[in-house]
């Protein structure tokens, strides 16, 4: 964490100075407003903690629920979920506690005697195998608290409106705020009461049930599996060895996910209630807890349960369902959109595969730093439209995905030929449900693969790939990722050797007034306000002197002006190291510039010399500064 480059501070260091907007703002919901976020979710309080690095953008968060939530429903962390709250400032928070998986076992019904289950095979989680984060089990609702705090302490100072709820909005044709939205306050002294703001855009993720969705004309398409679960948090004493494993347990009865929970004591219980008659008009969602915990304990034999306290329990029917676009605009259309969904809102499924949080999340991280670079004039409106197009195709191989893993997850004992097939699946799928196999593809925010070779390990559209590396000014070994925040902007890093000649002109020139940094900065900004440029050299720490590599690498900022000491690294193996990032990530040794977008995915891969390319990728998405 870098602090103190605007003076000394004594206070928390996460706490940044408000600016703009956050120095005075409002009580009350403004007339007008850059960006309503409707729903404060994982996608919309993700949302809100990204806008709230923008401060001269007026955003506001509006929630239905009189506070902050409770009792969350969701509770898987994916490593990619991990990844991006390193990047707004809590993972180490909240990776402690949080529940970790560290295995998965599995169990199946006894041979000898088939009214038994026994424990048939033992995994090793897939997170820490393909990531340096963990797969972690926590309460939605500090998820969101920790957002919360990221929003609250950013210099937008943005604070959800709770007791507000959306109901409905109008996009007109003309007009700087041309979303007209109708509002009515159902909480404190102006329950009842209605009014209108009016907004230049607005995100929602108001759930599954959205009205966001429906006021635009979108549809959810798909349907209701005829399978019902039943889903408990429960405190309990038992003899089942496994308590405080994740387990998926087959047997005669049915079956259970079973998932620990944070805490040490609680933990989730996905238990299956078998088909659904088409007769059966969704009372299968009225089945009382104490029959819920009898087929538990009829599927657990010769375990039991013995049940203290249920902290919450629903019954759901699968069901598998992606909008058909998730913003106002259509297909051939002539304008930009102004109305964007988000999580729920435009994709739902099943809980046992554990993605609805992340995917969700993860729509608010690829929508935050695009409205915040189209309202601050960094961007074109056009930029906009990648949204869907980017995360339309996600949701769909979300869902496709959740109906294999909960076919397989639904099987009786007779169907399953190979007791060790569903953990063979789960472990072979994994960089999926982790997050990591999401690829966007070729748009003005992602360049062609012409240069893929010299950097194979950070392949164009994929999230960049963190590996360990030596800072050069104090010898520590970390992980370059991590130096990422999730502040807006554009991370550049040029791999390349201290005692070649290819990486110092390339420095020249992003120094030079031909570059993206002297087109894109805006006057009186800090040089690195749009790009963090880092150098990666191949040498030891030990080899490079931090005082005389090229001024691009050793900026001067903030109103005093101090040197910023931490963007210069180096690659050589270490008694603290042995992982050479050149090795590791497959990048040229003769040199190349990986560019990585503000949420994280890799955006361009070029030579050092080709810089023509970097200048007209960044003209694509940028505008000159004003």
């Amino acid at each position: 964490m870098q602090f103190h480059h605007h003076g000394y501070v004594s206070g928390d260091p996460r706490v940044q100075d408000a600016a703009a907007i956050g120095l005075d703002r409002p009580d009350d919901l403004p007339d007008e407003l850059d960006v309503l976020v409707v729903g404060s979710g994982p996608a919309g309080m993700l949302l809100a903690a990204q806008l709230s690095q923008y401060p001269e953008v007026a955003t506001r968060i509006i929630e239905r629920r009189e506070g902050r939530l409770v009792l969350g429903q969701a509770d898987g962390i994916q490593p990619r979920s991990v990844e991006t709250f390193q990047a707004f400032g809590f993972a180490d928070r909240i990776v402690a506690e949080a529940y970790n998986i560290g295995w998965m076992n599995f169990w199946n019904p006894d041979p000898e005697d088939p009214r038994n289950i026994i424990r048939t095979t033992r995994t090793e989680d897939y997170a820490l195998k393909i990531s340096e984060f963990p797969h972690l089990i926590v309460n939605q609702a500090r998820v969101l608290d920790y957002f919360a705090e990221a929003a609250a302490h950013g210099p937008g100072r943005i604070v959800p409106d709770y007791g507000v709820e959306f109901v409905g909005l109008t996009v007109h044709d003309e007009g700087d705020h041309p979303v007209e939205v109708r509002i009515r306050y159902v909480a404190g002294d102006r329950a009842g009461q209605e009014r209108t703001v009016r907004a230049r855009y607005v995100a929602g993720g108001d759930g599954a049930r959205s009205r966001v969705r429906d006021a635009i004309g979108r549809k959810h398409l798909g349907g209701i599996s005829a399978h019902a679960w039943g889903v408990m948090d429960v405190l309990v004493n038992t003899d089942f060895p496994d308590w405080r494993i994740k387990c998926a347990i087959a047997s005669t009865a049915g079956n259970i996910l079973h998932i620990p929970r944070e805490g040490g004591y609680l933990c989730r219980m996905y238990i299956d209630l078998g088909e659904v008659p088409e007769d059966d008009h969704h009372r299968v969602r009225q089945t009382p807890i104490e029959q819920i915990i009898r087929h538990a304990n009829e599927i657990l034999h010769p375990y039991s349960l013995d049940v203290k306290q249920v902290a919450w329990h629903s019954v759901y029917e699968v069901g598998h369902r992606v909008t058909d676009k998730f913003d106002d605009v259509d297909v051939g259309e002539g304008h930009d959109p102004r109305v964007f969904l988000m999580g729920d809102a435009c994709h739902t499924h099943s809980a046992k595969a554990g993605q609805g949080m992340n995917v969700s999340m993860q729509d608010g991280f690829n929508l935050g730093w695009k409205l915040g670079s189209v309202l601050t004039g960094r961007s074109p409106a056009a930029l906009l439209s990648t949204y869907s197009a980017e995360r339309q195709p996600v949701a769909q191989q979300l869902i496709d995905f959740d109906r294999e893993w909960s076919s397989l997850m639904a099987r009786k004992p007779d169907q399953i030929s190979d007791p060790t097939e569903l953990a063979t699946y789960y472990l072979g799928t994994a960089e999926f449900p982790s997050g990591f196999m999401t690829q966007y593809g070729p748009s003005i925010v992602v360049g062609d693969a012409a240069h893929q070779e010299l950097a194979s390990g950070f392949p164009l559209g994929k999230r960049f790939h963190s590996a360990p590396v030596t800072l050069v000014a104090d010898g520590n070994v970390v992980q370059l990722g991590h130096h990422a925040r999730a502040d807006g902007r554009w991370r550049i890093y040029a791999f390349g050797d201290r005692d070649g000649s290819a990486l110092d002109a390339w420095a020249s020139w992003m120094g030079s007034h031909e570059s993206p940094i002297a087109r894109y900065t805006p006057a009186g900004a800090d040089v690195d306000a749009v790009f963090d440029v880092k150098a990666i050299y191949q040498q030891g720490y030990d080899e490079i002197d931090p005082t005389t590599v090229p001024a691009v690498f050793r900026p001067e900022t903030g109103p005093l002006g101090l040197r910023d000491w931490e963007k210069v690294f180096a690659a050589a193996p270490t008694v603290w190291n042995d992982v050479d990032i050149f090795d590791e990530r497959g990048l040229s040794r003769d040199g190349v510039v990986v560019v990585v977008r503000p949420d994280q995915y890799v955006a361009a891969v070029l030579p050092l010399s080709a810089t023509d390319e970097l200048a007209a990728f960044f003209a694509g998405v940028l505008l000159p500064a004003r």
